[in-house]
Formats: structure tokens, C-alpha cells, sequence
């Protein structure tokens, strides 16, 4: 999922950004039963922000980023390194459906994998992206290192 360019340098240092007003108490993007507010939005920004508590967790969130066009925090959340330099932007008229968690589970202490479906619809043609990916706790932090499409 590269939605989005970014001007986003990796050498930067995320700093906690305040929460978006517009939008909170919308249903979240990730598709679990709760306000914005009260799930992605929380590690998107505010005091958690980049702290979600494991892989599935971070990976929601990834995909609500996507969804809102939030390609700094997509960029923050990912392994320095596999991590790009930049998103690409998202083709004109793409709008994301939904997210299917599939399987998620540790493989070692700090490492996990979360397999899911991402729906997505651009032209009039419905899209799915199902993969594997793989994530790593780095300090603490767990981080997006990369993925096997299906």
C-alpha cells in the first residue's frame, strides 16, 4: 500500500502531533466497532502517537493512515531498513473499502506477522491486496518491515 509522496526525510524524528479535530467520532477505517478517536486515532497522533501495543495493532492503523492520506505516520512506522524515501501518490479517484485481518501472531519476541485483506475500488474496479507482513519492535516501538503480496 503506497499511497501517497512524502517530503518525509528518515533521518527525522517523529514528534507527537495533536489529534485531528475533524472526523473523531467517525467510524475508525481499520473497520473494528469504535469511534476513530478511540482506535487508530489515538497511535496517529496525541500522546500515543506511534505507540500502538503490537503488530495487528500497528498494522490497523497503517491502513487507516492510508485511508486518510496520513503518509508521514506510514513512513514513521516503518523499519529504516526497508523504508522508503517516499510514497507514491495515490491514483486520482481511489477509495479504500475495507481491511480483513486474517491471521496475526508472534514469531519471536519482537518479531510478528499480520496477514490481511485490503479492499480497495478504482474506476469502477474492485481491488484486494492480501499479504503477509512482517514486523519487528525496535526500541520498543513495533515497526513495519515489509511484506509478501499474495
Amino acid at each position: 500500500m503506497d499511497p501517497a509522496s512524502s517530503s518525509h526525510r528518515p533521518n527525522d524524528t517523529p514528534q507527537a502531533r495533536p489529534m485531528p479535530t475533524a472526523a473523531l467520532a467517525d467510524p475508525c477505517p481499520c473497520g473494528l466497532a469504535a469511534a476513530y478517536a478511540d482506535c487508530c486515532g489515538r497511535w496517529h497522533a496525541g500522546p500515543l502517537h506511534l505507540a500502538a501495543p503490537d503488530a495487528v495493532t500497528l498494522m490497523r492503523s497503517r491502513y487507516s493512515a492510508y485511508v486518510r492520506g496520513m503518509r508521514d505516520y506510514v513512513l514513521d512506522t516503518w523499519h529504516p531498513r526497508t523504508r522508503p524515501a517516499a510514497l507514491d501518490a495515490d491514483p486520482p479517484g481511489l477509495r479504500w473499502l475495507g481491511l480483513e485481518v486474517r491471521h496475526h501472531g508472534m514469531t519471536g519476541a519482537d518479531q510478528a506477522t499480520v496477514e490481511f485483506v485490503a479492499r480497495s475500488k478504482l474506476g469502477g474496479r474492485a481491488h484486494r491486496l492480501h499479504e503477509t507482513s512482517r514486523f519487528e519492535r525496535v526500541a520498543g516501538r513495533w515497526l513495519y518491515v515489509d511484506g509478501i503480496v499474495r
